[in-house]
């Protein structure tokens, strides 16, 4: 009897295999990271193939380290970078081009004329560069012969978790309705690729992959995980929604990775923003009906300290992070604003640039770091604000998950700007327990959501320490910071 699910975390810096028992407990888990391929400025690109082989080799050590073999595993579930897309060979599996990622402002140009309203109206999402379909629609354009060999069938097109399933199963084209959800081609109503969506994007059906749930077996793995069910597939804010166990409408929670990026389920009907979030689909099981949610996306979070590291040589590495911010008692009045791929949620302007303002030769290399910190609060208390305003919902407490967790100085900033308790789980990495627990789910591993909810225990809380007046002395600086930089865009 097999005694543990498994989950690839595929995410935009790294890919990572993980192993946990019926208690949602960690057992095993491999990571390695992939290569940012930069050719221009605003381009992000990966290799699909050296992410498959990474895949493969965490799956292998982490299965070695755990002294496990497939045979010990119930189901794998699979979560992903969303948006991200790649269009590979039908009859060899090459890629055809790297994979163009969701950070990517390339396809800017191809906004402008696209039917806006009904983009929101059919997708629940604005027209920008974040998603999948102008990026499919700029690969098509120009990839010599692509758009004549999708055209015919010999290509198709997925996000990073078609990719996976593809390559595990021998074949199987398959994609589920979170990923779907951020393609820009799917009807919420219908939870199927939209023709008219697709006609205005210029993209043949014939590449698509089939919509499924996002929990349910699609096969079963013939390499690396011979034989065990592939059962999961769920964009990995989604999944750390499921992981976080906010089965609940008005549940949330704010998962902080390369980007950031708050979740709140609404239940069974979606609730269409007028303050700049995203609908989405939040999850499916089987063919019960979907559940919807609210998001504010952030493009940027812990993208801002990768940048002081691995541009600016400021850091050795990303921990140094909170002892360098830490040690002056705040920025002194300097703003970063990481608008490195515009600014996502609630300003969707793919036009801004990033910028840090308030400086002197007084400022050091800490105020910066620490002001990149607190950039990544005040971004979420924007989010905060257009969900508050969306759903008529005031958080008592953000449940926070992803790797900024682990830096217990932004942790408590957020706490802080935003005045509300901040909990994190003993699992603070819940993505990957996300697509663990949908995939058991499937396959009867655990019973129910019930089974799930009594695994969740809070690791730690930040109680908020700000006077109201420092609150608002900093949301004003904050806000001043984004006006400066979107005039500074107008002016250019």
């Amino acid at each position: 009897m097999a005694h543990f699910v498994g989950a690839i975390d595929q995410g935009t810096t790294s890919t990572r295999f993980m192993i946990f028992d019926r208690a949602g407990t960690e057992i095993a888990r491999h990571q390695l990271e992939h290569r940012q391929i930069l050719p221009a400025a605003g381009w992000v690109e990966h290799d699909a193939t050296e992410i498959w082989e990474n895949t493969l080799k965490t799956v292998d050590v982490a299965l070695s380290d755990a002294g496990l073999g497939p045979g010990d595993l119930a189901a794998v579930g699979i979560t992903n970078q969303r948006e991200s897309v790649l269009v590979w060979d039908r009859a060899t599996g090459k890629p055809c081009h790297h994979v163009i990622v969701w950070q990517d402002t390339r396809t800017e140009s191809l906004l402008s004329g696209l039917d806006a309203d009904l983009i929101r109206e059919r997708t629940g999402l604005p027209p920008a560069t974040y998603f999948s379909a102008t990026k499919v629609q700029w690969l098509l354009a120009n990839v010599d012969g692509l758009r004549e060999r999708a055209e015919r069938g010999e290509v198709l097109f997925g996000t990073m978790d078609s990719w996976l399933i593809w390559n595990l199963t021998g074949g199987l084209h398959v994609t589920d309705v979170t990923n779907a959800s951020r393609t820009m081609l799917m009807n919420l109503s219908t939870l199927d690729w939209d023709p008219a969506l697709l006609e205005m994007f210029g993209i043949p059906r014939a590449m698509l992959p089939e919509i499924r749930s996002s929990a349910e077996v699609y096969g079963t793995a013939s390499v690396a995980l011979d034989g065990v069910p592939i059962a999961a597939a769920i964009g990995d804010q989604q999944a750390a929604l499921f992981g976080q166990t906010c089965f609940a409408p008005g549940e949330a929670k704010c998962t902080y990775g390369t980007g950031g990026f708050l979740l709140m389920n609404t239940g069974s009907t979606p609730v269409r923003s007028s303050h700049g979030l995203i609908t989405t689909v939040g999850y499916r099981f089987g063919d019960d009906p979907p559940v919807f949610a609210l998001e504010g996306s952030i493009a940027v979070a812990g993208a801002a300290i990768q940048w002081l590291r691995d541009q600016l040589g400021v850091l050795d590495s990303a921990a140094e992070s909170e002892a360098l911010a830490g040690a002056v008692e705040d920025s002194e009045g300097v703003c970063f604003v990481p608008a490195f791929s515009g600014l996502f949620a609630p300003y969707w302007r793919p036009d801004a640039r990033a910028a840090i303002v308030g400086l002197s030769r007084y400022h050091t290399a800490a105020h910066i770091t620490r002001a990149a910190l607190e950039a990544i609060c005040y971004q979420t208390r924007d989010v905060v604000e257009a969900m508050a305003q969306d759903s008529g919902t005031t958080l008592d407490c953000l449940q926070v998950d992803g790797g900024v967790t682990g830096n217990a100085l932004c942790m408590q900033l957020q706490a802080d700007i935003l005045g509300v308790p901040v909990s994190r789980p003993a699992v603070a990495e819940t993505t990957a327990l996300g697509a663990a627990y949908a995939a058991g789910l499937a396959v009867g591993f655990w019973h129910s959501v019930d089974d799930l909810r009594a695994n969740w225990h809070e690791d730690r809380r930040w109680q908020p320490t700000w006077s109201a007046d420092r609150r608002e002395e900093g949301i004003t600086r904050w806000k001043a910071a984004i006006d400066r930089t979107l005039d500074w865009v107008s002016a250019g």
